[in-house]
């Protein structure tokens, strides 16, 4: 019988070891090592994985094994069918030997009745000679009335006896010739009988056989029911693995980016933003068709506030960074189109709207002047164009001011 082994206390002796490991790195954040965490977890995973397979394999001949069972028990079942038809056939012939033995034992009583009624009759007859004197045929005829009388008399009496010597022997041929019946018919009543003894006690081999059978059959089953649930907590096993995998690649990506921001903040420590103001390149080659700030629309006779500015180009030509930083959002936003937003380090972000063909992912790390996408006419219905836009410690400023002069 598999022995069934939980989830607690197999799996979870490896979880709580990984748990104890991560809690003892995760205390020291900038001294985690991803990589020795997942380079773990990793090897739990295929660890389990084949636990698994080799259980499937398991459960597979548990499949055969069943099958082959099955079969068996099937096998049985139809040797019983077959041996009770048998037995139930037997015993209508023991039945039926049994009626004929009856049957020539009451004829043989009859016969032999009939017999001991012509020996009575012969014993009458020969008492009655010896009593009243016996007399000859010859006496008989002589003591006649008439001639005529007399051969009746000896005619009668010769008649007589052969009639009564022709029964004496047919009855005894025919009792000879019953009781050679009844001997057979004994002999084939006790074959069956003996056939039948047999066949009751194969009967009971085969029941006592289906019965180790179906407990085979039972264990098998139970063994396989086993395997599939341990099986199941070995999958949920690899699943919260899985988990804590994409946990530990979450945190080092955060990790990670927060290591490049602090780089990059770093670097912009070092120049103030007075510095840096006029002194960016531009994102996109072409002409400002819209500033900064509250614009006028004649035609709607309606005031629009701009967060950034727009740049009419060329569809196609490059959009670029205007300083390092890491790419932190890639999205679609209504009335803008597919957005970038870039985070250059110390509360400053660039972004850029209505770009095509990205050439970046988010956490990505860019350097100034990286082409990261195209210019084009998303969500744009003047055509192809740039959005751009310059926050600065949680305000949106005028992006002309810190761009280049042209």
């Amino acid at each position: 019988m598999l022995k069934k082994i939980s989830l607690n206390s197999t799996i979870s002796n490896k979880f709580l070891l990984l748990l104890v490991f991560l809690g003892s790195i995760c205390s020291q954040s900038e001294n985690r090592d991803y990589d020795e965490e997942l380079r773990y977890q990793n090897q739990a995973i295929n660890g389990l994985r084949k636990e698994i397979n080799s259980l499937r394999l398991k459960i597979k001949k548990a499949e055969s094994k069943e099958n082959s069972a099955k079969n068996r028990i099937s096998s049985i079942d139809q040797e019983l069918a077959l041996t009770n038809k048998l037995i139930q056939s037997l015993k209508r012939e023991e039945a039926k030997t049994r009626n004929t033995i009856a049957s020539l034992k009451d004829n043989i009583t009859f016969n032999e009745n009939e017999l001991e009624n012509l020996k009575a009759r012969y014993e009458t007859r020969i008492k009655n000679s010896y009593l009243n004197g016996r007399i000859t045929d010859l006496e008989r005829v002589l003591s006649s009335t008439t001639w005529r009388q007399a051969v009746y008399r000896a005619q009668y009496l010769k008649v007589i006896s052969e009639i009564e010597k022709k029964i004496t022997k047919k009855i005894e041929k025919l009792l000879i010739k019953i009781s050679q019946q009844k001997i057979e018919l004994e002999v084939t009543l006790r074959e069956n009988l003996k056939l039948t003894r047999a066949k009751e006690k194969e009967i009971d081999s085969y029941r006592n056989m289906r019965i180790s059978r179906q407990k085979e059959l039972n264990r098998i089953r139970s063994d396989k029911k086993a395997l599939a649930s341990y099986v199941d907590e070995k999958e949920a096993g690899v699943i919260q693995l899985e988990k804590i995998i994409k946990k530990v690649l979450e945190d080092k990506a955060r990790f990670e980016r927060e290591a490049r921001i602090r780089e990059q903040q770093s670097i912009l420590k070092t120049k103030s933003f007075k510095a840096l103001r006029g002194k960016l390149p531009w994102p996109a080659e072409g002409r400002v068709i819209t500033k900064f700030g509250r614009q006028w629309n004649s035609k709607l006779k309606t005031t629009t506030e701009n967060p950034g500015i727009d740049i009419k180009g060329q569809p196609g030509s490059g959009i670029k960074a205007v300083m390092g930083g890491v790419v932190t959002t890639i999205t679609y936003i209504r009335g803008y189109g597919t957005t970038i937003i870039i985070d250059n380090g110390g509360g400053f972000y660039t972004v850029y709207s209505h770009v095509t063909n990205i050439q970046t992912s988010v956490d990505n790390q860019v350097r100034t002047g990286d082409v990261i996408a195209y210019m084009g006419d998303s969500g744009s219905i003047n055509g192809s164009k740039l959005h751009f836009e310059i926050w600065g410690k949680g305000q949106k400023l005028d992006p002309e001011k810190w761009l280049t002069k042209r």
